[in-house]
């Protein structure tokens, strides 16, 4: 299933659901004055799935200013608290998986320990949840994707899984992003797709850039049942990554 950011406006992203199909993956809940008016919020934002033709929805959490594996109790129930209310946004709107960051910055955080930190918080949050919502842990600013893995290995939820982010991983991991599929093959559910060349997140379509597409996308194709979201923010750049897409996936 190929779903796309809703970072283009309601017209342009209606018109991209028509022309392709595509599920939208929403950034609303990321937002913290949405979440602040949670219901208010989930009923506009209803209407709004409603008026564009979107049958397929995947959610964003929150990110900014916060920190799952904090050391601080306080921040953590605070990042608990706006993970808790998108994820009710999520299943309130019938979403099939919620995407949160890991939230890793590195050279300010140590590795030793992160992991073992991680899993805890995320044990936690799903103690009291089933496995209808998927919820994946998405790389940003990680070199490394071995404690994403140890992470993933370490919860032991069926729900929980891995959001490989390709273009993450081209600009701001330490191997080619190929090596990143391959390593954590095993626990990704979810991709988000774009390019850069390098040197700064972009978020450009696929093939503006400098990242080896056909390499990723060889070892990509080996995931059964995995889904991708295309976040790029503009109209042309989601129809040329879409058309990409398809085509390294083998779809008509």
């Amino acid at each position: 299933m190929l779903y796309f950011s809703h970072l283009l406006d309601d017209e342009d992203t209606k018109t991209v659901i028509n022309a392709t199909g595509m599920g939208v993956e929403s950034i609303e809940f990321s937002i913290s004055e949405n979440l602040n008016c949670l219901d208010e919020k989930i009923l506009s934002y209803q209407k709004r799935l409603k008026v564009m033709n979107c049958k397929n929805l995947i959610l964003h959490g929150p990110f900014l200013d916060l920190n799952p594996m904090t050391f601080d109790d306080r921040i953590q129930a605070v990042t608990r608290q706006r993970y808790e209310e998108a994820y009710a946004a999520a299943k309130s709107l019938g979403a099939k998986k919620i995407v949160y960051h890991s939230c890793y910055v590195p050279d300010f955080y140590l590795l030793i320990g992160w992991a073992e930190r991680m899993a805890k918080f995320f044990e936690e949050f799903l103690a009291d949840k089933d496995d209808s919502i998927e919820v994946l842990m998405e790389n940003v600013l990680d070199r490394q994707w071995e404690p994403l893995k140890e992470t993933a290995k370490r919860v032991k939820h069926p729900a929980f899984g891995l959001c490989l982010d390709i273009g993450h991983a081209h600009c701001y991991g330490k191997e080619p992003c190929e090596q990143w599929v391959k390593g954590l093959k095993e626990d990704i559910r979810h991709v988000h797709v774009h390019d850069n060349m390098g040197k700064k997140d972009s978020h450009l379509a696929l093939g503006d850039g400098s990242m080896d597409v056909s390499a990723v996308m060889r070892e990509l194709r080996e995931i059964q049942g995995c889904t991708y979201t295309i976040e790029c923010s503009t109209l042309d750049g989601v129809m040329k990554s879409y058309k990409i897409l398809k085509k390294q996936l083998g779809e008509n």
